[in-house]
């Protein structure tokens, strides 16, 4: 797909996702029948008021879609209409698990994975090693979040993917060193872009209040096409 011509994508609701949990609430932005990739979306911290229809989640969909990919955005145990209950990360990355299995077992292409603030850790924890996923994207790594520390020992063994990591310079959860200091731990090929004036929510700050949303998803879309060539 161009820039000039993305694709329009139809959304419909995901029945049959199930993780060890039980159900999990999902929805499925349709791909081109030519799709050379499919992408999964996970979203943040659920007892922050995060859902797969938070803001950054659903850029970072847009993204994927724009070059006519199946974008497939759940909710984690206990948010939504998910079942079970929320377990501080541990089973949530048992859950992308079930959402990579799903998008493997309807689409059989090689998958592109995404996902914001919480769902980065845990997505990228789960993605980490896996050869069907060809591509990493974390946005707003959380180092340190509402006393909560996140680790990322796991970076290593994510191997030579490409890897693209996008975060605000004014991150409260991220502090620019520490951040850096965890990033150097993953393989190249990576790519950290900075995005001037942004929180951690690409909110914008009061210097520089427009939101940056638009920025953070140009960036996927110029990575995705550059590593990709779609």
């Amino acid at each position: 797909m161009s820039e000039d011509a993305p694709f329009r994508s139809h959304v419909k609701p995901v029945e049959d996702l199930r993780g060890p949990s039980g159900r999990l609430e999902a929805i499925l932005n349709s791909g081109h029948p030519d799709a050379l990739y499919a992408a999964i979306v996970a979203h943040p911290h659920p007892l922050g008021g995060g859902t797969m229809h938070t803001k950054a989640v659903y850029h970072a969909t847009k993204a994927f879609s724009h070059f006519g990919l199946p974008v497939l955005r759940f909710n984690f145990r206990g948010t939504g209409l998910s079942e079970g209950a929320h377990d501080e990360g541990r089973g949530e990355v048992d859950d992308v698990r079930a959402g990579l299995d799903w998008l493997d077992r309807t689409f059989g292409l090689p998958i592109l994975f995404a996902g914001f603030s919480f769902g980065s850790n845990v997505g990228l924890r789960a993605c980490c090693g896996d050869a069907r996923v060809r591509g990493l994207v974390g946005l707003g790594l959380p180092v340190r979040a509402a006393g909560r520390d996140y680790n990322y020992s796991f970076l290593p063994a994510c191997g030579a993917v490409p890897k693209l990591f996008v975060s605000g310079d004014h991150d409260e959860f991220s502090p620019q060193g520490l951040l850096e200091a965890e990033l150097a731990k993953a393989q190249d090929p990576k790519q950290v872009v900075w995005i001037e004036g942004s929180d951690h929510f690409f909110a914008g700050i009061p210097d520089s209040p427009a939101s940056k949303l638009e920025v953070m998803q140009g960036a996927m879309r110029g990575w995705i096409r550059e590593q990709f060539g779609l």
